[in-house]
C-alpha cells in the first residue's frame, strides 16, 4: 500500500525538505505541497491523501483552522508542522482532530516514522507535548468530572492515565509489566468504552476528566 501525503508549510525550504524525504520512500507518495491552509485544504479535497502535515501558523487560513476542515470533511490523519517553543496552540490543535505533532527539526528517521504511525491509526504525542498540554488546562481551568470513566476497568484506567502521560504502547507495557498486545487491548477497549476517536482524544479525556492532575508527569 503506497501512502499518500499532502505537505503544507508557508516556508518553502522546510516544505520542499519535508516532500523530498517522504518522497524518497519506496511506500510514501507526496501528492501535492501546500503553501497555506487553504491551498492544503483545496490539496485534501483534490487528492484524498492519507495524511496531511500542516505548519501550525500559515496566512490566509492556519494549520489548526486547516485542521479543523479537514477532520470534519475526510477520514485524512492530521501532523501539525510546530516550533514548539513558540507554539501554544497544543489545545486547539487536538481538539481540531490532530493525530499528533512533529517539531520541524524532526530527524528524517523520525518523520517517516511519524507518518507510517498515523496511518496505521496510533497517534503521536511526545512527553513534551503532552507537558504542553497539562499547562495549557491547567491556565484554561478546564480539569473537571468524568462520570463515563465508571465503566473502565482498573486496568484500563491505568492505562488511560499513562497514555495521558504520553507513553508509546511499548512503554505502557513495561511500566503495566504486560505485553504489547495486552497494551493494545485495553487502549482499543478505552476508546471504544469513551467513544474516542484515537490516542490523542484519550489524552484530551485523561486531563479533562481529572483522571490526570495538571503537574502530575
Amino acid at each position: 500500500m503506497t501512502i499518500r501525503v499532502v505537505v503544507a508549510d508557508d516556508q518553502e525550504l522546510v516544505r520542499g525538505g519535508f516532500a523530498m524525504i517522504l518522497g524518497a520512500q519506496p511506500d510514501i507518495e507526496v501528492v501535492a505541497e501546500a503553501g497555506d491552509g487553504i491551498e492544503a485544504v483545496e490539496a485534501v479535497r483534490r487528492y484524498a491523501p492519507d495524511v496531511v502535515l500542516l505548519d501550525i501558523r500559515m496566512p490566509r487560513m492556519d494549520g489548526i483552522e486547516a485542521a479543523r476542515v479537514v477532520c470534519a470533511e475526510t477520514d485524512t490523519k492530521v501532523v501539525m508542522l510546530t516550533t514548539f517553543d513558540q507554539d501554544d496552540y497544543v489545545y486547539e490543535a487536538l481538539h481540531a482532530g490532530a493525530s499528533g505533532f512533529l517539531l520541524k527539526d524532526v530527524r528524517r528517521d523520525d518523520l517517516v516514522h511519524a507518518v507510517r504511525v498515523v496511518v496505521a491509526g496510533d497517534s503521536l504525542l511526545a512527553p513534551p507535548v503532552a507537558r504542553r498540554l497539562v499547562a495549557d488546562f491547567t491556565s484554561r481551568g478546564q480539569v473537571g468530572a468524568g462520570p463515563e470513566l465508571a465503566t473502565l476497568t482498573a486496568r484500563e484506567r491505568e492505562t488511560l492515565v499513562l497514555l495521558g502521560r504520553g507513553l508509546s504502547n511499548a512503554e505502557i507495557a513495561a511500566e503495566m509489566v504486560v505485553s504489547e498486545h495486552t497494551v493494545k487491548t485495553h487502549v482499543s477497549n478505552v476508546l471504544s468504552k469513551l467513544g474516542l476517536r484515537d490516542r490523542i482524544q484519550a489524552v484530551i479525556c485523561a486531563y479533562e476528566s481529572g483522571l490526570i492532575a495538571p503537574g502530575v508527569r
